[in-house]
């Protein structure tokens, strides 16, 4: 934090700068000029101290002269707007509340020394800069800015500088009420950003208590409190009593989970035991039936014992995997066996494709067009033939099946055809149909006659309606 005092013992201890009293009345003498008669002041010891400094200026104060990124640029003041040093070295500053002595230059000329105090005017500006920099990026504790620019602003009715002072005073009163206003927020965020991280470990407590209470997903429910718990470590700013509680509700949950899972696993190995003994019990009675012969009935009491096995559960693993090997190897003794048989029935079965194969060759001459009652004929001697060849491998049963039931349907259909060419009913109806033209037309004669134009049109249009549909009748019995 910089020091408010800084620039009156930079001044003292810089040569020829001789910090002077409070502001003169108006009028009265100036402090620091010359007795008549008397010597002037920094004569002779002053100008060998300045003699022997190796820089003829005063040194500007460090904070203007050091580069840096977080430091504003502030441009240079015109000290001679606000002050002035008199040829006897008494400087003096102008303010709202009048002039006052600022101190004594006896380093050199009243310009140089115009050129001193404005530099320090410009060093007191820069740390102000800073501290208004500070207080917009909110990059600094508000608390300190404040205390700083309070300093700076007490410091100003004794600096020793000249320049727009009001000015200063103006700004370091906007620091001073904004960083007010700033530490008020910083306060406001910080007990909102309390609220949020406590929240936050009340959420993951909350989760905690739910997996402890409930999950039954024993490693996935283990990696979460695990995954909760880092993000626990990584939360911070909650209130120690109001965080011990949260943590107790964590830790609470965490241990009922585990005892939960301890439970879950000891009645698992008993549960194993039990499926291993169960296991035994069905190896024995798959190996008693792995030289049966007969083959519907014991393929089914394999298939209730792999059932059983499945619903047996699991064994321990090394126990599991011995007893799985002997039941399985007692399947592949049966079903090996009854694979062979299935092979000698298999080529009984290819041997009825191939006889049925002939059949349908024979019935490509089945002609219903030519003779309906012949085709219906010798598709019944083919239906017969096809039941006594017996049956046939699984993958040629579709396509046998799918050729013999085209024979049928030809067959069908030609006398579906048949029958609705001589169909009365339908006769009929194309009869009713003309007879209901030729009264329409009729009509139409009748009315021309009689000279009614319009009733003719319209019976016409009604005879022609008709006509078109005793047509449409026909040309369906045509078609069949």
């Amino acid at each position: 934090m910089t020091d408010p005092n800084a620039q009156d013992r930079t001044a003292e201890r810089r040569p020829g700068a001789v910090p002077g009293p409070a502001t003169p009345k108006p009028g009265g003498p100036r402090p620091g000029g010359p007795r008549p008669g008397g010597p002037r002041p920094g004569g002779v010891e002053s100008a060998a101290a300045h003699a022997q400094d190796s820089d003829a200026h005063p040194k500007p104060h460090p904070v203007s002269s050091v580069t840096h990124p977080h430091i504003p640029a502030v441009p240079a003041s015109d000290p001679s707007l606000f002050g002035r040093v008199d040829e006897d070295g008494t400087a003096w500053v102008r303010t709202a509340d009048g002039e006052r002595c600022i101190g004594s230059w006896q380093a050199g000329n009243a310009a140089e020394g115009l050129e001193h105090f404005g530099r320090r005017y410009d060093d007191l500006a820069t740390e102000i800069a800073l501290l208004e920099a500070r207080l917009s990026s909110g990059a600094g504790d508000a608390k300190k800015t404040r205390a700083a620019a309070q300093a700076l602003a007490e410091s100003l009715p004794t600096a020793a500088v000249i320049g727009d002072l009001d000015a200063l005073a103006a700004r370091l009163t906007a620091i001073i009420e904004e960083s007010e206003k700033a530490a008020v927020a910083a306060k406001q965020e910080k007990e909102q950003q309390r609220a949020e991280n406590t929240a936050r470990k009340e959420a993951l407590a909350a989760e905690a208590e739910t997996i402890g209470a409930e999950s039954t997903q024993w490693k996935a429910a283990g990696d979460r409190l695990r995954e909760i718990l880092d993000e626990w470590k990584t939360i911070r700013g909650v209130d120690r009593k109001v965080d011990d509680v949260l943590w107790r509700r964590y830790s609470k949950a965490r241990e009922a989970f585990n005892r939960r899972r301890g439970a879950h696993f000891a009645e698992l190995d008993r549960e194993r035991a039990s499926a291993k003994t169960h296991k035994e019990e069905l190896v024995a009675r798959a190996e008693a039936l792995q030289d049966s012969t007969d083959w519907g009935t014991t393929s089914g009491a394999f298939r209730d014992l792999l059932a059983e096995w499945k619903a047996a559960g699991r064994a321990p693993r090394e126990a599991d995997d011995q007893l799985w090997k002997r039941f399985k190897g007692a399947q592949d003794v049966f079903f090996a066996a009854r694979n062979a048989a299935a092979a000698d029935r298999d080529a009984e079965f290819e041997e009825n494709a191939r006889a049925k194969e002939a059949l349908l060759e024979a019935a490509a001459s089945i002609d219903p067009s030519a003779d309906l009652e012949a085709a219906r004929t010798q598709l019944r001697e083919l239906q017969d033939k096809w039941e006594a060849c017996g049956k046939v491998p699984r993958d040629r049963m579709h396509d046998l099946e799918s050729r013999l039931r085209a024979v049928e349907k030809r067959v069908r259909d030609a006398a579906d055809s048949e029958w609705r060419r001589t169909d009365p009913e339908a006769l009929a109806r194309a009869a009713q149909f003309r007879e209901r033209v030729q009264q329409f037309e009729e009509q139409a004669a009748k009315a021309t006659a009689n000279g009614r134009a319009k009733e003719a049109e319209k019976a016409l249009a009604q005879a022609q309606q008709w006509r078109e549909w005793a047509e449409a009748a026909e040309g369906a019995l045509d078609q069949r």
